[in-house]
């Protein structure tokens, strides 16, 4: 290994981790260890029990620090108040900074002194453990812990900016200060690049770099199930919540079913607006199917048994689920939002649908319905696709490269060759 990186002793922070959602923050640190890079990860909080969904997630949750589980015991809390006292400049200077970027308001002020004090914990942790630089996922609660601690360590951080959420109150998550302060950013996507520029001064421009989410090509290299029974399998994977637009979806699929009664579709995931998703589906029966969190395995197994995968979110950044289904051979409808259009393009790899629009939606699905040379074509497309551009180690390898030599001129950063191993 080069003696650079026996140098970089990362810590990845994210307010939940592991989590059914955010699988790809878990691969892309197994895909910086197997680089070399020594990667610790930290969580604000702990996930509940039906999170750990499998071995690689219960392996994560044994090797997580939690914050706040910590921040409980007032011996920790205590303990990282004295040892930020040593360095009062650092200390008071993070203080000043927690007040400076708050939101206007008693309370936020008041979550911002709670960020403070986590952050303490962290930077005491940072020091025993030797952590030489910190990596934020998401740019909203986490990071502005993130962006304090590495105030208090006096170590580098950087985050990874995902969008939607933080991309809707920039100047609530000072975005604009978390660039300035940060050694670089990893925008997700060009669209997530060109907000982070539109809200930070242009002298931080350079800082801006894009790297991928990533899924594992290989998890996803299954041959499609054969059947005989004549229907359309169509699949949706993630949080049952209002921002994946799934009124819209079963409304779409109603009129699609009445138009082809062999439709059925199966829902994997949960959240707060299930019950009533339940109510809107019951009239369909069991052509449609609620199967709640299923682990990675299992959800790669259910795309490759579907014909038709679905996302006609209202908001997104670009949906790893996305790239999941196309790993899988797997045509994808979804909609024209955000960075989504950088990874599916309309006609080729599947379609691209207006935001809440129920009748184009169910149109499309009644054309691939009727199509499987087309479902098959546009399958093999965005396999190539994810190949190319979203394949993991290619994305943790562009990240290492970050970590190790800082941003350079290019917006797409080289990833780290073999030969910088040996």
């Amino acid at each position: 290994m080069l003696n650079r990186k026996s140098t970089r002793r990362v810590a990845y922070l994210t307010s939940l981790y592991p989590a059914v959602s955010h699988t790809f923050i878990l691969r892309e640190v197994e895909a910086l260890k197997a680089l070399g890079l020594d990667i610790r990860p930290f969580s604000m909080r702990q996930p509940p029990a039906n999170h750990l969904t499998g071995a690689p997630e219960q392996k994560a949750f044994a090797e997580t620090f939690y914050v706040l589980k910590s921040a409980k015991n007032p011996v920790n809390m205590i303990m990282a108040q004295l040892d930020g006292l040593k360095t009062p400049g650092r200390y008071f200077g993070a203080l000043k900074l927690a007040i400076a970027t708050s939101a206007p308001g008693v309370r936020a002020h008041l979550r911002q002194l709670i960020y403070f004090a986590e952050a303490t914990i962290l930077a005491r942790q940072f020091k025993a453990q030797g952590i030489t630089h910190l990596h934020n996922h998401f740019a909203d609660i986490s990071a502005n812990v993130a962006m304090l601690t590495s105030h208090l360590a006096d170590i580098p951080f950087s985050y990874t900016l995902h969008g939607p959420a933080e991309l809707y109150e920039p100047l609530k998550w000072a975005l604009s200060e978390k660039t300035k302060r940060a050694k670089f950013v990893a925008c997700i996507s060009h669209f997530a690049r060109s907000q982070a520029m539109y809200f930070s001064d242009p002298a931080h421009w350079d800082k801006l770099a894009i790297i991928h989410c990533g899924i594992e090509p290989a998890l996803y290299d299954r041959p499609k199930t054969a059947r005989d029974d004549g229907k359309t399998r169509l699949l949706f994977v993630g949080r049952l919540t209002a921002i994946k637009g799934l009124r819209v979806l079963l409304d779409a699929f109603g009129k699609a079913y009445a138009a082809d009664p062999n439709l059925h579709l199966t829902l994997i995931g949960d959240g707060d607006d299930r019950a009533h998703l339940e109510q809107l589906a019951a009239p369909l029966g069991d052509a449609v199917h609620f199967a709640g969190y299923r682990s990675q395995d299992a959800v790669a197994a259910a795309l490759s048994d579907a014909d038709i995968f679905v996302l006609p979110s209202f908001a997104e950044g670009v949906p790893v689920v996305l790239m999941e289904a196309m790993a899988s051979r797997t045509p994808v409808i979804t909609s024209l939002v955000a960075g989504i259009p950088e990874l599916v393009e309309d006609g080729v790899t599947g379609y691209l649908v207006p935001p809440g629009d129920a009748e184009t939606l169910a149109a499309r699905i009644n054309i691939l319905t009727e199509n499987s040379d087309l479902r098959h074509d546009m399958g093999a497309k965005g396999r190539q696709k994810v190949l190319d551009e979203f394949n993991i180690h290619t994305e943790a390898a562009r990240i290492a490269t970050l970590y190790l030599d800082g941003p350079g001129d290019a917006v797409r950063p080289a990833p780290l060759q073999p030969e910088d191993n040996a």
